[in-house]
């Protein structure tokens, strides 16, 4: 899902009925939801400051409906159990403990506009493995997770650089399985856009990122590489920490405390909902600064391990 520039970040196109899940730009390469194969294909964009989206923006997703929601939930259900049944598990309790092939495809503009830095890859690599390792608050999970650099590849193409032709573009440069995770470094009016795992879309699972948004770029407040976090978080199935609102469901995760709207900047002690508990800014599922994040929570973790079994492993 998309997050902006001065509020880019990336959401979860999935979000319940009165708060949707995908979050909508400006602009209108808005990916729109979709049923392929029975499941939902949905891409998780940040937009822009302007525009509604991370960081107190509003609204900032296309809308899933409930059922939509429960759908994905019943059918991920199933493939998990199904996997289950061909010894394909973790038990509850205990985290997947696999590491990502990693590839990074730089869109630079011909003149070179965009054209990040082998170290700023590592160092983004680097924000993964330290995110997801819990390693940035001892009230962090280890998700189990870690990621490795499998390829860098660059093309210096204006339109791919702007995000234009981006079902071609990806199609045609995405490396690895549905187990690979793909990074594609753009310019465009979101922070991010990541797809879900129960997406469907094969050819062009991954996240897209803005370039700028990486270790040592220039957006103010969104450029310690923590966009990608956010953006993976979704690509292994996480919501939003909005996603439902002020509801006992809100994101399918327990130990998140619901919050009916999402976070600008790092307001500690903010509490928008009446269920128990501040709302989680620290998370990085929510739409606070890069610097206000650090962690993800144990159920997240498990969340995402059972995704990743039912759908990626």
């Amino acid at each position: 899902m998309g997050r902006p520039p001065t509020t880019l970040r990336a959401a979860g196109i999935a979000t319940l009925a009165a708060a949707a899940l995908a979050m909508t730009p400006l602009a209108s390469t808005a990916p729109a939801a979709a049923f392929v194969n029975g499941n939902t294909a949905a891409e998780c964009v940040t937009p822009q400051q302007n525009s509604s989206a991370r960081g107190g923006w509003g609204p900032d997703h296309e809308v899933m409906t409930a059922w939509d929601i429960a759908r994905v939930e019943s059918q991920s259900k199933k493939l998990l159990e199904q996997k289950r049944a061909e010894g394909k598990f973790v038990p509850q309790g205990a985290f997947v403990a696999a590491t990502i092939p990693t590839y990074v495809h730089v869109m630079a503009a011909k003149n070179g506009h965009g054209n990040v830095t082998d170290a700023q890859i590592a160092a983004q690599i680097d924000v993964l493995n330290k995110t997801f390792g819990g390693q940035e608050s001892s009230q962090a999970s280890n998700t189990g997770f870690t990621f490795t650099l499998a390829g860098v590849d660059r093309f210096f193409n204006d339109n791919w650089h702007k995000d234009r032709q981006s079902s071609k573009y990806r199609s045609q440069t995405r490396q690895g399985g549905m187990n690979a995770l793909n990074i594609w470094l753009v310019d465009f009016d979101y922070l991010g856009i990541a797809t879900f795992p129960w997406s469907g879309s094969a050819a062009v699972d991954g996240i897209r990122v803005h370039w700028d948004s990486l270790p040592g770029g220039s957006i103010p407040n969104y450029n310690l590489g923590e966009t990608g976090t956010h953006e993976a978080g979704h690509w292994l199935g996480l919501y939003h920490t909005f996603q439902g609102g002020c509801t006992s469901t809100n994101d399918e995760v327990a130990d998140t405390p619901a919050q009916s709207s999402s976070t600008n900047g790092c307001p500690i002690g903010r509490d928008s909902c009446s269920l128990p508990g501040l709302d989680p800014i620290h998370n990085y599922m929510d739409y606070s600064y890069d610097d206000c994040y650090n962690q993800f929570t144990a159920g997240q973790s498990q969340r995402m391990s059972d995704m990743w079994t039912a759908h990626r492993a």
